[in-house]
């Protein structure tokens, strides 16, 4: 496996292929990657059709992000500025939910607000200060 890679489903699809070529059914293979046959099926395929650049993930269909990237800096900003306070208590989702709807006039729901911190790498674990 490359060093190079950090995507570790690019790093499943490569050990996948290693299986592969050393003789190993694509049953054997699924089995041992806790993957389904479907998905090793394509991966040899892929690897076949285009080489390394058919393991690489492709952008994934969906509704863009509402909030633009100079909006996600700022909501990342205030997230981080409201967990450093020193006077105590705690950031809920309706807490963001809310500033995002006053400072940008965008509704999202709680989920849709977990997922977006999600994606701005931020882990929720709510807590309350001592």
């Amino acid at each position: 496996l490359s060093k190079q890679t950090k995507d570790p489903r690019k790093k499943v699809r490569m050990l996948a292929l290693a299986h592969f070529f050393e003789g190993k059914s694509r049953y054997q293979i699924a089995e041992y990657l806790k993957v389904s046959r479907t998905s090793v099926n394509k991966w040899v395929k892929d690897y076949l059709d285009y080489g390394l650049e058919g393991l690489e993930e492709l952008p994934r269909s969906g509704r863009p992000c509402k909030l633009d990237d100079a909006q996600l800096k700022q909501l990342k900003a205030y997230v981080l500025d409201s967990i450093d306070r020193t006077e105590g208590g705690r950031l809920t989702l309706e807490d963001i939910q809310q500033y995002i709807s006053e400072s940008f006039h965008i509704e999202y729901e709680l989920s849709a607000v977990h997922r977006l911190l999600k994606r701005q790498n931020f882990s929720w674990i709510s807590s309350r200060s001592i």
